[in-house]
């Protein structure tokens, strides 16, 4: 081991520590020792260890997430260039999911030579400090579910994912762009049910066709993150998208994301309506508080989080409705079997990768705050004991 090698693993012991005056004692080391082994030694450990957590399931998108809640600007940055140049070890062929997560990230590599001081920016300690404390990071990871085969493995068939540009994922962002710039939250509503009832006829006729062609592909995953703060709120709006189109939804706090199993055309359709529907949640939930501070009420946590429970349950019931009208129109005697058939599918998927859920029960602290979320996701009331009897999955 070289003498760059044991400093560094002097570094990182003490930077998982509690005892501050050694960690720095260790950064000092560091700073003082040749500039080009150092920060050879990081890279090469950097690199080593990203490596290592894509057969355990991480894929660049969740490690550039997490990467940006826990560590700074600088150190997430560090974490995108370990991912870039590790990138380069890797044999071909590499999926092409995987590149463009990288790029998506801002993940690019120019050159091994003064990689550090190119991030530092004048002041090296700091950057010391980030590139150790994203060794850690990297380093304490545990293993996650293994939603695509990482790279280096064999190939997996998949169903055939929808298109990204296809029409009718045009036409329901289109729906979503006016549910989110709209200030009638009625308006918004009929816009999101719309769009809504648009994925699910296409669902359907996506799982026809798969069965018409015999097709055997297994549920798929998708990670959505999820962010403090009312981040059980949140995980509440993902489960409740996901089961109006016919996923699982399985919510891990400690990481900060939520594991939505289903087919590909269902996911597609979570990814999209959760998306716009946060917006819509927060920007009523602003209006809302606003309200509120008008007629002399104070913002509270509370507040805030019912309101924000309230708006998922509610919304979760109008997807749904929309999805049972799409289901009626369909007049294909195969439909009902087949969709019982991926759901079946779909929970024996979340069995085998979470066999260790547990159940996480909702509190409404805010009467106000639970009519006002309610009411801007429907104008009618809803008895606010639901909350407390729709619990959200997540790993123990």
């Amino acid at each position: 081991m070289s003498p760059a090698d044991r400093l560094l693993d002097d570094a990182v012991a003490t930077a998982r520590g509690t005892d501050v005056r050694a960690a720095e004692r260790a950064l000092d080391g560091l700073v003082v020792a040749d500039g080009a082994a150092v920060d050879a030694a990081l890279l090469a450990r950097l690199t080593r260890d990203v490596g290592r957590l894509w057969p355990r399931g991480w894929q660049p998108a969740d490690l550039d997430r997490l990467a940006t809640r826990r560590l700074t600007p600088r150190g997430a940055r560090l974490l995108r260039d370990a991912m870039a140049a590790q990138r380069r070890t890797l044999p071909a062929p590499v999926p092409e999911w995987f590149d463009a997560q990288l790029t998506e990230a801002g993940a690019r590599w120019d050159d091994d030579a003064g990689w550090l001081d190119r991030r530092a920016d004048g002041d090296r300690i700091t950057a010391l400090r980030d590139a150790v404390d994203a060794l850690v990071l990297v380093a304490g990871l545990p293993p996650i579910a293994v939603l695509r085969p990482p790279p280096g493995s064999a190939a997996v068939p998949r169903a055939a994912a929808t298109p990204s540009g296809s029409r009718m994922l045009d036409r329901v962002r289109a729906l979503l762009a006016k549910a989110e710039s709209t200030a009638y939250p009625a308006e918004a509503e009929a816009f999101t049910a719309k769009a809504q009832e648009l994925m699910a006829r296409h669902s359907i006729d996506a799982a026809l066709l798969d069965a018409a062609a015999e097709r055997s592909g297994a549920p798929g995953g998708v990670r959505i993150g999820v962010d403090a703060p009312y981040a059980a709120a949140k995980a509440l709006l993902v489960q409740e998208v996901a089961a109006a189109n016919r996923c699982e939804s399985v919510w891990s706090d400690d990481l900060g994301f939520a594991t939505v199993l289903g087919f590909p055309a269902d996911l597609a359709a979570v990814e999209l309506l959760h998306t716009s529907l946060l917006v819509q949640a927060t920007a009523a939930m602003l209006r809302g508080r606003g309200e509120r501070g008008k007629a002399g009420g104070r913002r509270t946590k509370g507040y805030d989080e019912s309101f924000l429970n309230a708006f998922a349950l509610r919304i979760g019931d109008r997807l749904r409705e929309a999805s049972a009208v799409a289901a009626e129109e369909s007049d294909d005697d195969r439909l009902l079997p087949v969709l019982a058939a991926r759901s079946d599918a779909v929970r024996e998927r979340v069995d085998q990768l979470f066999p260790g859920t547990t159940r996480h029960r909702l509190q409404v602290r805010d009467e106000q705050g639970w009519v006002s979320g309610t009411s801007a996701a429907d104008r009618a009331s809803l008895d606010p004991g639901r909350a407390a009897r729709r619990p959200v999955r997540g790993v123990r």
